[in-house]
């Protein structure tokens, strides 16, 4: 017997995001100016790409605060990949320059009534309901002087 599974369009859901906070670096790091390539530089290439990943959850991490965990772990590769706590900075020329100064990557808590499984099998781009799953800073949608990436940790809490 098949399970009948609603279109994600059709899905009723809510979605509760907190209020963006900066994840910053857990340890001191450079601050320095790193110039663009000319490839990455090129004016047709100033735009966010939106990503969403969707995971199902690990048994294994059944006591234990997802959000908690990954906040701390972003936290801690920002040390050794630190560019992505900057800003980028138009030079002169409108050059692209990565400045390096440890303000963090923003990131926002949610949580969903709706289950992974609700989506069924079929779930692939484009996503129907993405901008509902996603939530959008205001002000973040711009490239210079902006956190280069906008995480948002989102989960199903079970009471």
């Amino acid at each position: 017997m098949a399970i009948m599974v609603p279109s994600p369009a059709l899905l009723d859901f809510t979605v509760r995001s907190c209020e963006p906070e900066l994840v910053v670096p857990t340890k001191p790091t450079p601050h320095e100016f790193k110039l663009l390539s000319d490839l990455d530089d090129q004016e047709f290439l100033r735009f966010q790409i939106r990503v969403i990943q969707l995971y199902r959850c690990d048994p294994s991490m059944h006591k234990k605060d997802p959000v908690k965990v990954i906040r701390e772990a972003l936290a801690q590769a920002l040390v050794f990949y630190y560019p992505f706590a900057g800003r980028l900075r138009e030079g002169p020329g409108r050059k692209l320059i990565l400045e390096c100064t440890a303000e963090g990557v923003m990131f926002i808590e949610a949580d969903a009534d709706v289950a992974l499984e609700q989506f069924g099998d079929a779930l692939h781009p484009p996503l129907p309901c993405v901008d509902k799953l996603l939530y959008d800073v205001p002000g973040s949608g711009e490239i210079l002087n902006c956190p280069l990436l906008l995480i948002q940790d989102e989960m199903r809490h079970i009471d």
